[in-house]
């Protein structure tokens, strides 16, 4: 008997949104009229008392005249702000609206100005208890009982621990520094380029880190603690890349021996199938870190043990994932997707994720063979719980199934199969990465794109594995004596349409573009094989069978 051709896309149960979510996840008028142009954050921890104070000086642009006179800050319980300057000398009145605070500015601020608000704030900040998969401070010990502190805030968002406009739709456009004052026998590292140190009377050093390009608020990140450096230069696709390793000092020996090898290999790699790395002018390094890692941009963090796998484990269970360093591969895939192109919205994270996650099976293909990168992306399919679409709400502070790691990863590589030309499909991953160049993007944006480019209207696909949590299956049907094959997709929206380039062996490959409705073609002597349901699967996350 056969089933229905297409079910509708099951929808996720509805969500109940605060008005925190709305503030914290929307383009509030109180957010719209200004732009942000530079950060530059100056922080002080207390390791004893786990209490920060410093200063964010925001410059920012006025986008237009016709906006209300208040300007909404973020900067989460329980830490608060002190006091606003405006232009370095008009102090501002501001309310708090949980954690939003809505700060009275002039009215008189043309369209095109800049301007600048220094926001100075302390308390005792939220810190993170699972990191970095909760997010907050952390005040760590190394191995030998030393401070080692620092900060993770993907998802809770960077107003966890600085004043910020905590959107990621509006990056800094000119970059940001960080300056940390802390003991003198510790040292601080941040994100891009070292520009001074200098040793205070009392017994701190300041450190100061810079970017010349736009960086997401989340991946500002401060590291202190006894590090010691290595650098060396990569002859990257841009020219001389500057790679810079702070590690614990107790590391350095092992540091020095594992890391570069690692890191060659991935930008090798990453640099073939994305184009060259999007940030020379900030350098690239590894920072070691407590947690197991994250993609700070220029300065990722890396927890893995010096190991291969993810912590010697292979999410795959393939034996794949422990030929290379997962961290490694892994966080600095999301320098080119996610830090370079960022979702200007939350929901929209599967641009980071998905990508990246491929960028493992892309990684795997380079240094090992496309059959080895085959075998890992199916392997992967074992963390896809299909529990809840991977897009959720718009607009608010939500964000999507973890599915959009693997389940993203396998859609992306059903895409390539479904393209079958993997010069062309390498052409639209740098295309990507150059067309969106340090840009915050729709799904729209990304989806539009990969569809032009290929010469298929993939907005069916996309919505299928991004907005339901039903899995496309491929219903095969054979005449008697096998020379015509029939075909339909089902338990899929209205108008799925994935192409399938049918490979298997030394046969020729055959494309065939199922619907929703049964389309047959006749069978030429050979292409029977190609049908075969476990080498279909196999490329392609759906299931197949054959029915009558």
């Amino acid at each position: 008997m056969l089933t229905a051709a297409c079910s509708q896309a099951q929808e996720a149960k509805p969500k109940t949104f605060t008005r925190a979510d709305t503030l914290r996840g929307s383009i509030t008028p109180e957010r719209a009229w200004w732009d942000v142009q530079r950060y530059d954050i100056t922080v002080k921890p207390d390791y004893i008392a786990k209490t920060t104070s410093g200063q964010n000086i925001i410059t920012y642009k006025v986008l237009n005249t016709q906006h209300v006179p208040a300007m909404q800050i973020d900067l989460q319980e329980p830490l608060n702000i002190d006091s606003i300057l405006l232009d370095k000398k008009v102090a501002l009145k501001y309310s708090r609206d949980g954690n939003a605070w809505h700060v009275q500015v002039p009215q008189q601020q043309s369209k095109g100005s800049e301007h600048v608000v220094t926001v100075y704030f302390s308390g005792k900040p939220h810190e993170s208890t699972r990191p970095p998969w909760s997010g907050g401070w952390s005040f760590n010990q190394d191995s030998l009982k030393r401070p080692w502190m620092t900060v993770t805030c993907q998802g809770l968002g960077a107003s966890i621990w600085y004043p910020c406009k905590d959107h990621q739709s509006d990056e800094p456009d000119r970059g940001a520094s960080l300056s940390m004052i802390v003991p003198d026998t510790l040292v601080a590292v941040g994100n891009g380029r070292l520009q001074s140190q200098v040793k205070n009377a009392d017994g701190t050093a300041t450190y100061k880190w810079s970017v010349s390009n736009p960086i997401n608020n989340y991946d500002i990140i401060p590291y202190i603690g006894k590090y010691v450096h290595f650098g060396e230069t990569y002859a990257g696709e841009k020219g001389k890349l500057d790679l810079n390793y702070w590690v614990l000092d107790y590391n350095l020996p092992k540091a020095k021996t594992y890391m570069p090898h690692e890191v060659h290999q991935m930008l090798k790699a990453f640099e073939h199938w994305f184009g060259a790395y999007p940030f020379y002018e900030d350098g690239y390094k590894l920072v070691d870190v407590p947690h197991t890692g994250m993609e700070h941009q220029s300065a990722v963090a890396y927890g893995n043990w010096y190991k291969p796998g993810y912590r010697l484990r292979d999410g795959s269970g393939t034996g794949w994932g422990l030929k290379w360093d997962f961290i490694i591969v892994h966080e600095s895939g999301h320098e080119w997707f996610g830090n370079n192109i960022t979702s200007k919205d939350l929901a929209d994270m599967w641009i980071h994720e998905s990508f990246t996650n491929y960028s493992e099976t892309l990684y795997v293909d380079y240094i090992f063979g496309k059959d080895a990168a085959n075998a890992y992306n199916e392997g992967t399919r074992k963390g896809i719980h299909n529990d809840s679409p991977i897009i959720p709400a718009y607009g608010v502070n939500d964000q999507g199934s973890g599915d959009m790691y693997p389940k993203g990863g396998n859609m992306l590589h059903a895409i390539r199969h479904s393209i079958g030309n993997d010069e062309l499909f390498r052409g639209i991953m740098r295309g990507l990465n150059k067309t969106f160049y340090h840009q915050t993007v729709t799904a729209k944006q990304i989806e539009d794109y990969i569809s032009a480019k290929a010469g298929f209207d993939y907005s069916k696909v996309f919505k299928q594995y991004l907005q339901t949590t039903q899995l496309p299956a491929l219903e095969l049907r054979f005449n008697t004596n096998r020379t015509k094959v029939s075909y339909r997709w089902t338990n899929c929206i209205s108008g799925f349409n994935l192409p399938l380039n049918l490979t298997n062996g030394s046969q020729p490959a055959l494309k065939i573009y199922p619907g929703t409705t049964w389309k047959t073609i006749a069978l030429k002597a050979g292409n029977e094989m190609l049908f075969d349901t476990a080498a279909i699967t196999k490329m392609y996350y759906i299931t197949a069978a054959i029915v009558k």
